[in-house]
């Protein structure tokens, strides 16, 4: 469906960097990513976990490189990810130069726990000499202490001023290729301070609301963190922080990106909660497909509603509808106008093989009018 002029999103112009072969910022797409969880020096199920990431659709992958063993195993697990990745790092600068020789795209740091300026330059210089960004990592649980002690708690003054601090430190040794996030678990002082900043600086900006929680609680606070600032227009990549597996932050990511019109991949489910009115098991059957169409990345729509109350409307509206019907015989949508019936033992294969073929058509090229000629 087109976007309707109220829907339209004009984001902040921002200029743009290359975190390996995705460009962030400017008006490119805005990326999703994740961070891996396993040990990274554990090279093989770090490797396993990213493939898994990347097969949901991850655009970028984070990894922790905390001592020289991660590090080591680092050069290995770049060369077989198909993602760029950046290398995580935290007070030993070393580690820095370390990950930037072993393939880093990207380097995550807190330039003021890298130490002095020195040791700031020859994270620079060891960036610039790989073709790494940096991402500048300002977080209200660590801010620096002379900060604190200014404004009397984390607030949105401090970490702008903490995040205008560390792009000095890179600018004054001639590095430009960054990134900013100012992430906060509160969701008003995230969202704040993002804006803050976002008035101030033309760079690409990482959202994420930190600490977000388990998944119920912790989508709910990143949907309305990252989508309020997504909606303001605010954002170039961004890493929903979630307590569980990291397929699952990109899974939610791309579901707020969605949501907004930001950036389309997979099946998109339209869905009622179901009610006594349902003509088959809506919940068990949006489930299922959900299951079976994840191997789907081309974007369509499919709506599943339990009855014709709503079910015809939204139809209209998606490129594939199955509506609840009496005596286990549902009606099925194809471009929003009624096709054919489904019994309800075919019904789950059914919706499966025409949202297969459906995406291998749009893949193929096809416009409409040649789907629907097809379909005939």
């Amino acid at each position: 469906m087109s976007v309707r002029p109220w829907r339209d999103i004009e984001r902040r112009k921002s200029r743009q960097i290359m975190v390996g072969s995705v460009p962030v910022g400017g008006d490119a797409p805005i990326s999703v990513q994740t961070m891996t969880n396993t040990p990274t020096s554990d090279a093989k199920a770090t490797i396993d976990q990213i493939r898994a990431c990347e097969e949901v659709g991850a655009d970028i992958v984070r990894v922790s490189c905390p001592d020289v063993d991660s590090t080591e195993a680092f050069r290995l697990i770049a060369k077989a990810a198909a993602v760029p990745l950046v290398a995580d790092i935290h007070f030993h600068y070393k580690r820095a130069l370390e990950a930037a020789d072993a393939g880093a795209a990207c380097l995550r740091i807190n330039p003021g726990n890298i130490g002095s300026s020195e040791r700031v330059a020859e994270v620079v210089r060891a960036a610039k000499a790989n073709g790494c960004s940096i991402r500048i990592g300002v977080n209200a649980g660590s801010l620096e202490r002379d900060l604190l002690e200014k404004y009397g708690e984390p607030c949105p003054e401090a970490l702008v001023e903490s995040a205008l601090d560390h792009i000095k430190l890179l600018q004054d040794h001639d590095f430009h290729e960054f990134k900013v996030a100012v992430k906060a678990s509160d969701v008003f002082l995230a969202v704040a301070a993002y804006q803050q900043l976002a008035e101030t600086v033309d760079c690409p900006l990482h959202l994420g609301i930190t600490e977000a929680g388990g998944l119920v609680g912790g989508t709910v606070k990143s949907a309305l963190g990252i989508g309020s600032l997504l909606w303001y227009g605010i954002g170039d990549t961004i890493r929903v922080s979630l307590s569980a597996d990291p397929t699952q932050e990109v899974k939610v990511g791309f579901e707020i990106l969605k949501t907004l019109g930001l950036r389309t991949r997979g099946v998109r489910v339209v869905s009622c909660p179901s009610c006594a009115r349902q003509g088959f098991d809506v919940i068990r059957t949006v489930e299922t497909l959900e299951a079976r169409l994840e191997h789907i990345k081309t974007p369509m729509s499919l709506s599943v509603l339990g009855c014709v109350v709503n079910g015809p409307g939204e139809a209209r509206e998606t490129d594939i509808g199955l509506t609840g019907g009496g005596k286990g015989k549902h009606m099925v949508y194809l471009s929003g106008v009624t096709d054919h019936h489904v019994q309800d033992a075919d019904m789950i294969d059914h919706i499966v093989s025409l949202v297969e073929k459906r995406a291998a058509e749009i893949e193929a090229g096809m416009t409409d009018a040649e789907v629907a000629q097809a379909a005939e």
